[in-house]
């Protein structure tokens, strides 16, 4: 270990970067502009977690750097990184909190909150009131939280809008290995001869993956996906199946390796379950039943199946595009069985690997007690609600025995009239929610709507109260990116005006209600929070019982698990390495999934199938990135993408204004593109917009097990749009 290691993780405790950070090393900047300080910190859009600097003169963010120094970025950045620093001086910001559109104190909206709370809890019970919350608070404030809403409000329904992009890999990882938990590193991508992307367009979504794809120079790259994405456009295969066709082809390669001989014989004798059973399932899938059901060349999907069933290191990966069906459970759990059958797990370019959405949705996975308890414990383990309570102190009463109603079912519950009031922090559904008339009208029907955010958003302008919270760059803890990498995040500027950290909110409002010192014993930082967590993770698979604010700076980012005994300084980079998993045999169960058609395929009125995603300029629900100037004149509005078979067909021309329509709703004015990057019968249109919004037309139909979203396929129709209708740019 070198002496600047040795000197971080002994004496420094600042959070001042080395002094190896000069301009000479990044070139010249403007005098006005040239920072006094550069900060390290961790960048607050995707769960890649790249390391970043944050110069800032006179209190206020001038500049953003990569950091060259950090493992997973090595000094890159996106667009949005590099204009992350601009977010904190955007318009539209939340500056003091509201109660019916009247300025009040903290201490009066908390209480008015609290009360609220506790009267109607009082009068109808824990299921009246839910809180709904982000992926993007850093991990101590998602501790924080979920201690207060369960222990505190004691509310059966907490959930997170990481339900809707990430549960289905969560359930999926579940079903396989008996626990949430990615299983590879980023330096899988380096070190596999074979990589698979699935409905992953890392390009756009997860930047910073690219160049660790395009660098292994010697790997195969399959990307399945419908569309000719920009990875797409880089992959050694481009495999572009029908929507709702991914089990078909996973199957169809599960089949390819068994009867081939390819299937590591060793490994799944020793560790899996269920194999004879899973070979039986998949033995009608031919090449020529695969290549046909799912719309490709049979001659490359043998090509793809072989590089596959031969690979010494598969890497398999994927995101949304897998996650946001009603299949996207399953469908994880086959990948996995891929992935098991060929003994790619817990080796150096082998793994199954989610890539998360958010920056922490990792951290709300691990400990927010939402789908699972703090630890990856289960509600209805007897044995993980004791050891719970006896960490905390507390009667196991206290506990809950069930999640409690999932994102989907908590805005059935208002519908229902069950749940009379919600708090939301820091998320956006009124555009982010498929069916966005249905969310509208259930947002409607509550008596107290919170939203607790930073910028002024859709969500927050229907708010009976709203709460004025400090965003990225202004507040400091931890969050856990893809990998499973602990990166710091660090204050860079003051919030503006009365703007609070999530964290200070929480503690707020258990002091407000008395529980401050139960819920938070001698918390005054969330680096309190952070030292707690790690002693109710100790002996758990996400174990940060080592994990220190001072290791994470020496290591730049530190990989759960992480004990005592762990001898590297960054921590464990791939799970299950002896091939045991924490089901209750230690086995892998390979999963039998067959897919399952469309609930609303296409038809006369509704002849084409809709399919939604990201663009690279933009975040979410732009929340944050519409407010950035580059950013909008990158990508001012949205647009839809069409075939030319069937513009010409329709007698459409790019840069038309086009209608586009489904049985729940229309975006009435939106620019057509015109392009063979889509297949015939099928449109894209990117979800971040809501003066064109795509959930105005997706449906809400949800995967039974994480109950995600399935914010693709479904049955819409595109018309030329009125004459007078034109695009609309803002901010939102």
């Amino acid at each position: 270990m070198n002496t600047r290691i040795l000197r971080l993780l002994g004496l420094d405790r600042s959070a001042e970067p080395p002094d190896y950070v000069t301009d000479e090393q990044f070139g010249p900047m403007p005098q006005d502009k040239k920072p006094d300080e550069w900060i390290r910190t961790t960048c607050g859009y995707c769960s890649v977690g790249c390391g970043m600097l944050v110069g800032v003169k006179d209190g206020k963010a001038t500049a953003v750097r990569g950091d060259p120094t950090h493992p997973v970025n090595e000094g890159r950045l996106c667009p949005k990184g590099l204009s992350e620093h601009l977010t904190l001086s955007a318009g539209g910001r939340l500056s003091t909190p509201m109660i019916s559109g009247v300025p009040a104190t903290w201490d009066t909206a908390i209480g008015y909150v609290v009360d609220a709370f506790t009267n109607l809890v009082a009068t109808y019970g824990p299921e009246s009131v839910a809180v709904l919350s982000t992926g993007q608070l850093v991990t101590e404030e998602f501790y924080a939280l979920g201690k207060l809403v369960r222990l505190g409000l004691g509310l059966s329904h907490y959930d997170g809008n990481t339900t809707l992009c990430m549960a289905s890999a969560v359930s999926g990882y579940k079903m396989s290995f008996g626990s949430d938990g990615p299983p590879g590193a980023y330096s899988d991508f380096v070190d596999a001869d074979v990589i698979v992307l699935i409905g992953a367009n890392i390009a756009d979504n997860h930047p910073l993956l690219a160049p660790r794809v395009l660098d292994n120079a010697a790997a195969q790259v399959i990307v399945v996906d419908p569309r000719v994405t920009k990875t797409a456009m880089v992959a050694t295969s481009h495999l572009a199946i029908k929507p709702r066709t991914d089990i078909t082809l996973l199957n169809g390669f599960i089949n390819y390796v068994i009867t081939n001989d390819l299937v590591d014989t060793a490994f799944a004798a020793e560790h899996t379950d269920g194999f004879a059973e899973l070979a039986m399932h998949v033995a009608s899938y031919s090449p020529a039943f695969v290549a046909d059901a799912c719309g490709i060349d049979e001659d490359a999907y043998v090509r793809a199946a072989q590089a596959i069933g031969t690979s010494k290191k598969l890497m398999l990966a994927w995101t949304m595009g897998v996650n946001h069906s009603t299949q996207g459970s399953e469908t994880v759990a086959v990948i996995n069985t891929l992935s098991a059958i060929t003994g790619n797990l817990g080796r150096p370019g082998s793994a199954p690997m989610s890539i998360t959405g958010q920056c922490n949705a990792m951290g709300t996975r691990e400990t927010g007690f939402t789908a699972s308890m703090p630890g990856y414990r289960a509600y209805d383990n007897k044995q993980d609600r004791a050891d719970l309570a006896a960490l905390w102190g507390i009667d196991e009463s206290r506990i809950p025995v069930a999640r409690g109603r999932a994102y989907p079912d908590i805005i059935e519950g208002i519908i229902g009239g069950r749940i009379k009031a919600l708090w939301i922090i820091g998320t956006n559904p009124v555009v982010s929610y498929p069916n966005r008339e249905l969310l509208e009208y259930a947002l409607d029907r509550l008596e107290l709507l919170v939203v607790q955010d930073g910028f002024e958003t859709p969500t927050t302008s229907r708010a009976h109260v709203t709460l004025p919270a400090a965003i990225w760059g202004e507040k400091g803890g931890t969050f856990t990116n893809s990998e499973r990498r602990v990166s710091r995040v660090r204050k860079v500027v003051e919030p503006p005006a009365q703007a609070r950290s999530d964290f200070d909110i929480f503690l707020a409002v258990a002091q407000h209600m008395g529980m401050r010192d139960e819920l938070y014993p001698g918390w005054e930082t969330p680096q309190d929070a952070f030292d707690e967590w790690t002693r109710v993770s100790k002996g758990r698979l996400c174990d940060y019982s080592a994990i220190t604010y001072d290791r994470i700076d020496a290591a730049g980012g530190v990989q759960w698990p992480c004990t005592l005994d762990t001898d590297t300084l960054g921590g464990t980079p791939r799970l299950y390495e002896d091939g045991v998993v924490p089901t209750p045999n230690g086995r892998i169960r390979l999963q039998r999934s067959t897919a399952k058609q469309m609930t609303e395929p296409p038809r006369e009125r509704f002849p084409f199938i809709l399919n939604t995603g990201r663009t690279v300029e933009h975040w979410h629900t732009r929340t944050k990135t519409g407010r950035v100037e580059i950013l909008e004149r990158l990508a001012p509005d949205g647009w839809v993408e069409m075939n030319p078979i069937d513009a010409t067909r329709l007698r459409l021309a790019s840069g038309d204004m086009v209608r586009v329509a489904s049985e729940r709703g229309a975006i009435d004015s939106i620019p057509l593109r015109v392009t063979a990057i889509v297949r015939p019968g099928e449109i894209f249109i990117p979800f971040h917009y809501d003066e064109m919004c795509a959930n105005r037309i997706t449906l809400n139909e949800f995967d039974p097990v994480s109950r995600e979203p399935n914010y693709k396929q479904c049955a819409v129709r595109v018309d030329a749009a009125p004459a007078t209708l034109a695009p609309r740019g803002g901010c939102r």
